[in-house]
């Protein structure tokens, strides 16, 4: 695929160095100290290209997306075992619900448990109920209904976690917690994702539908789910009364694709 933040600079270029996500979530900037584009969680795998006053510039191992992160957001990687499933998570001092929690952890966050006690696995960042989390190769079989975890998170622009998500942001968790490569822009998700289906094709649940600069999933026949600055947050909306919303602003309907599922 290509596409410029897919694409290493290569004046931020020269170093190869294998790293992890260390904090809950962190900004993926377009330059230090510049605009977010997109978000990494905890856990998350990165190859440092560059590292310079406190700036590192990455490339995501998930998704090759580039950009900036604060070097101390960094780790050294560790083999991950397990991801939060739950839409969102704790890691709490001691293995008690009582206990102070230590790190705020959003669904997708990826875990390296060092054992378990009490119902919770060990990690560095915690004790995580293990109600919460699954094992890193357990995958769903429904994106809208790992959307629908998100339902009432608020909008936010270049976001990917349960604190704030935007639309194509939404669409990655879902696919990924499905095991389907995604992309993290909009236009990247357009241009790859399932199939192209034809004008006037009926819509059916995890369909996604693609206006300029926006993308929401199918819920069912009548009804889709996305995160949108109108609501500012992942709503439920009827197709018909959107499309028409959203074609006041932005245009038709670009595309409208099907996604490939595995059972």
């Amino acid at each position: 695929m290509s596409h410029p933040r897919l694409t290493p600079d290569p004046e931020f270029s020269g170093l190869n160095e294998p790293a992890q996500i260390g904090r809950g979530v962190v900004n993926l900037l377009r330059k230090p100290n510049g605009a977010r584009d997109r978000q990494l969680l905890l856990g998350a795998d990165v190859t440092i290209l560059w590292r310079e006053n406190g700036w590192a510039y990455v490339q995501a191992a998930a998704d090759g997306y580039c950009g900036f992160v604060g070097v101390a957001s960094l780790t050294a990687p560790q083999e991950t075992t397990h991801k939060v499933s739950a839409p969102a998570s704790h890691g709490y001092q001691n293995a008690k619900m009582k206990s102070i929690d230590r790190c705020a952890l959003s669904h997708g966050s990826r875990l390296a448990a060092l054992g378990e006690k009490d119902g919770f696995i060990q990690t560095s960042h915690g004790f995580v109920p293990v109600q919460h989390i699954t094992a890193l190769d357990d995958f769903a079989d429904d994106p809208a209904d790992i959307a629908s975890l998100f339902a009432g998170t608020p909008y936010l622009w270049g976001g990917n976690s349960r604190l704030g998500i935007d639309c194509s942001g939404l669409v990655q968790a879902a696919c990924q917690a499905c095991n389907i490569p995604c992309g993290g822009d909009s236009d990247m998700q357009e241009a790859e994702l399932g199939t192209l289906l034809e004008d006037g094709s009926t819509p059916q649940r995890n369909d996604l539908l693609f206006w300029k600069g926006h993308v929401a999933i199918v819920w069912d026949e009548e009804t889709l789910i996305h995160a949108n600055a109108h609501a500012m947050a992942v709503v439920y909306e009827p197709i018909e009364e959107a499309i028409a919303r959203i074609a006041q602003t932005d245009g038709p309907v670009t595309a409208h694709r099907r996604l490939t599922l595995t059972s």
